[in-house]
């Protein structure tokens, strides 16, 4: 069913109002115009009426010619169809002009117009008579020793006569006609206004585009529509920049690695990033499925409980000194670190970061710092052992000498070899961004590493077999590729035995990677070692290592060097005899 329309309601509501308005106009001034004619016509009889008592009182028709002189007043009053009569103070009619034998007629004191008159003064009353059989309009006034009652018979001309004047009903339509005209075209300006307004709230409902230059009628409706329209278009904007700047936290929120979230002071969550609800998941025994879950995570006791404080209402916060807590938290092999900052309204904001990755490298720097410490020792000892040596057997002679000094040397050159590869390690993990990068033609690097090792290739009469084409040429670091290949072909050198074979190949390629393969025919490496192969200063034989030279972070270099060029390494016995390094290095 459709709705009425604005102007339609309205204009409803201003006839009826009119009409009641109307209608009550009409009625009082009906019933006071009537009342007016009823009050001219009692005043006419109420002069009959007092004409009849001064020609009783005049003549003193009480003392006993009442009957006999009474109907000289019918000559004397003007008015020929009035009737006339007269009781005594206890309802005995004692006259009445238009009945012979009035001195049968019953008792009048409980007539209408006679209680009244006994009660006010005077009274009227339309009724029939039971006397005469016609219907009369009675008046009756009260004296001191009787009532004179006058009365006209109720007939069509003295209805008419009391009736209100037509006039007035019809000046009353014309108004009526000419003020429902006004308000038709009163409330087709007004409508257009609300109209407009309507439409306006309808699109802006909707989220439709609305012109906000849309005129208004030059009135306070219109006013106040030009108001609204402003004030929703700078309202508008504001949401707008406040969606876009929102899009902008979101995005840099997800783009952060840390998780966090924002919550009301009731513990709702208001805003948060991908990163929270992930690590929420890890941090938690249990799938999250609401807010309250968040905060009954085990490890968040301590977060409840700095947040209780702060929460409560009886709390005041300065914005100047904003209450913060963070502290780490250790699930399995992974560490996080849990901050949180309640702002002045009770709201607060929870962070978690990942920091497994810095507490293993703090761990490793701490291993790595014990191990170097170690490592140290040994030729700083035995360098230390040849020189007390030579200086407490001073002068000793030159061959022994000699002996002790190249052995310094020796130790030197390994305490040089060691510096030396913990430097590079730090560079590739903590500077990768130094190393320039550029064409690398990779089979002439290998070649070139090859030639560094000739000899000792050749005295350990090994074969070395480069399949990789001259055209396979990748952006990279010279010197961390040629440190990769130089540790490969070193560590075959030093552990493979005489009589191997070195094969380094291209075994795969797509549009971002090439895949290498190097390996060797020499002994290999147990299983339980090859995971570890790639720590720093992890030894298979220590003894060994130590005897051949070796600093133990050579495979770490070529770990780390691989990764720095976006690729990875992998290691894995040969089925038959060998050891084979699978990794990929990306081609720009």
């Amino acid at each position: 069913m459709a709705k009425k329309s604005f102007r339609k309601e309205i204009f409803t509501y201003f006839i009826v109002v009119f009409i009641l308005f109307t209608v009550a106009i009409v009625f009082f001034q009906y019933e006071r115009e009537k009342h007016y004619r009823s009050a001219q016509l009692e005043n006419t009889l109420d002069n009959i009426t007092e004409m009849t008592h001064r020609f009783i009182e005049e003549n003193n028709l009480l003392e006993g010619n009442i009957i006999k002189r009474i109907k000289e007043v019918e000559v004397i009053i003007p008015q020929s169809n009035v009737r006339i009569t007269v009781i005594d103070i206890n309802g005995i009619v004692l006259y009445d002009s238009y009945v012979d034998d009035y001195f049968s007629m019953e008792n009048h004191l409980h007539r209408p117009e006679i209680q009244k008159a006994l009660r006010e003064g005077k009274g009227s009353n339309i009724r029939k008579s039971a006397t005469t059989g016609l219907e009369y309009y009675y008046y009756s006034k009260k004296y001191v020793d009787y009532f004179i009652r006058t009365a006209v018979v109720y007939n069509i001309q003295i209805k008419n006569f009391l009736k209100a004047g037509r006039a007035f009903f019809i000046f009353m339509i014309a108004i009526f006609i000419v003020i429902g005209i006004s308000l038709y075209l009163v409330t087709g300006r007004l409508s257009e206004s609300i109209t407009r307004l309507k439409d306006f709230a309808l699109k802006a409902g909707n989220n439709e585009p609305i012109p906000y230059d849309t005129p208004f009628p030059d009135n306070e409706l219109g006013i106040i529509g030009n108001q609204i329209t402003q004030i929703y278009s700078s309202l508008k904007d504001k949401t707008d920049d406040l969606i876009r700047e929102k899009e902008k936290l979101l995005n840099h929120l997800n783009a952060l690695n840390e998780g966090i979230a924002f919550f009301s002071n009731e513990k709702k969550k208001t805003l948060s990033n991908s990163h929270f609800i992930q690590y929420i998941n890890v941090l938690s025994s249990k799938t999250i499925k609401s807010d309250k879950d968040i905060f009954e995570i085990k490890g968040f006791k301590k977060l409840n409980k700095f947040l209780s404080e702060y929460l409560n209402d009886n709390y005041s916060l300065d914005i100047n000194s904003l209450p913060q807590y963070n502290y780490s938290l250790n699930i399995g092999e992974r560490y996080f670190q849990i901050q949180s900052i309640v702002f002045p309204d009770k709201s607060f904001e929870v962070m978690i970061t990942d920091i497994t990755r810095l507490e293993k490298r703090r761990l490793l720097k701490q291993q790595l710092t014990s191990n170097i410490a170690h490592e140290l020792k040994t030729p700083l000892s035995s360098i230390k052992g040849y020189l007390e040596t030579i200086i407490d057997n001073w002068p000793i002679p030159e061959d022994k000498l000699k002996y002790f000094l190249d052995k310094t040397f020796d130790q030197s050159e390994r305490l040089t070899d060691l510096i030396n590869d913990v430097s590079l390690l730090n560079n590739i993990e903590d500077a990768g961004d130094l190393f320039q990068m550029k064409t690398t033609n990779l089979s002439k690097l290998i070649a070139e590493v090859h030639e560094n090792f000739a000899n000792r290739i050749t005295e350990k009469n090994i074969e070395f077999i480069n399949q990789i084409n001259q055209k396979i040429k990748l952006n990279g670091n010279e010197s961390l590729l040629y440190s990769v290949f130089q540790n490969l072909i070193e560590n075959s050198i030093k552990y493979g035995g005489e009589g191997i074979r070195i094969v380094i190949k291209l075994y795969h390629e797509d549009q971002k990677y090439y895949y290498f393969s190097y390996s060797d025919t020499g002994p290999g490496i147990p299983e339980e070692h090859l995971s570890r192969i790639f720590e720093r200063f992890y030894r298979v034989d220590h003894g060994r290592t130590r005897q051949m030279g070796g600093t133990g972070l050579g495979l770490a270099i070529v770990k780390n060097a691989v990764q720095l060029h976006k690729g990875d390494i992998s290691v894995r016995n040969k089925q038959k005899r060998g050891l084979e390094f699978l990794f990929s290095l990306a081609k720009f």
